[in-house]
Parts: C-alpha cells; sequence; structure tokens
C-alpha cells in the first residue's frame, strides 16, 4: 500500500467522486479498538438554494485488517464543500464508502447538521452491530440549543 497522500503535496479534491482515500495496514490486527475522526466544520451545499451547509461529524470504527490515512480523509472530507446533496446523502455516503473500501470490522458516522430552514436536522447510520465487549464512548455532541 502506497499512500498518496501521505508526506505529499495533495490539492483539494473537486468532488467527493475524485477524491482518493488512501489506507494502510491496521497496526493492531487482531485487537478490536476503536478510532474516532470528528470534523466540526463539515461543509457542503444545499442542491435546492446552494447555500452553505454546515454539520460537525463523528466517525467511529473498528479496524480490521487497514485503516483510513487521516490526511487523505481530510482532503475526502474538504471536497464536500462545493458538492450539492441532502444531509442525509453527505452523511450516509460517508459511511457507506469507508465501509466499502476499508471493510472495517463495524463503522458509524453521526452528522450533528445545524439548522436550515429553522429545523437541525442529525443523521445516523452504522454499519451493523457494534462488536462484543467494544467500549463504545458517546459521540459528545449535544443536541442544537441556539444560543441558550
Amino acid at each position: 500500500m502506497n499512500p498518496k497522500h501521505l508526506g505529499q503535496n495533495s490539492s483539494l479534491p473537486a468532488s467527493p467522486e475524485e477524491a482518493v482515500l488512501d489506507y494502510v495496514p491496521n497496526p493492531r490486527l487482531g485487537r478490536p479498538y476503536l478510532v474516532r475522526f470528528t470534523g466540526p466544520e463539515f461543509t457542503s451545499l444545499c442542491p435546492v438554494t446552494g447555500q452553505p451547509d454546515f454539520a460537525h461529524l463523528v466517525i467511529d470504527y473498528v479496524p480490521a485488517e487497514t485503516i483510513v490515512e487521516s490526511k487523505s480523509l481530510k482532503l475526502f472530507l474538504s471536497s464536500f464543500r462545493n458538492h450539492a446533496a441532502f444531509h442525509e446523502d453527505c452523511t450516509v455516503g460517508i459511511g457507506e464508502r469507508l465501509t466499502a473500501e476499508m471493510k472495517p470490522q463495524w463503522l458509524r458516522i453521526g452528522g450533528y447538521w445545524y439548522p436550515r430552514g429553522g429545523i437541525p436536522i442529525d443523521v445516523f447510520w452504522q454499519s451493523g452491530p457494534a462488536p462484543d465487549g467494544l467500549w463504545l464512548p458517546d459521540q459528545g455532541v449535544p443536541g442544537y440549543r441556539g444560543r441558550g
């Protein structure tokens, strides 16, 4: 596995479809553990108005043979900033792509979206039941409360 981005100058992909995610061997193969990535400033575009949408993403996964390289994940998530899609499509699509390519033992994603039209929308997806005995902390993102 030769990472495309790690240690290299990398441009922001024009779209999620053009983004290349790098995977490297799991350094603790056979030992179940949880990896968490948090993207507190995720952005995409509303497919109807073209206005920006903002979310706090939390991605939890239990690696199998590979782990996702964090720089490539950052570039992938950043590629959504000019991508027009509903909250559900962005959140579930990220989870499904990571699951399809990395093939983790388990993955979940929480998309905590800031209000659009006065209504916050939170989207959750997971690949299946969490492995038995896994320490699974709360994602730690409170429900939207406005300024209060």
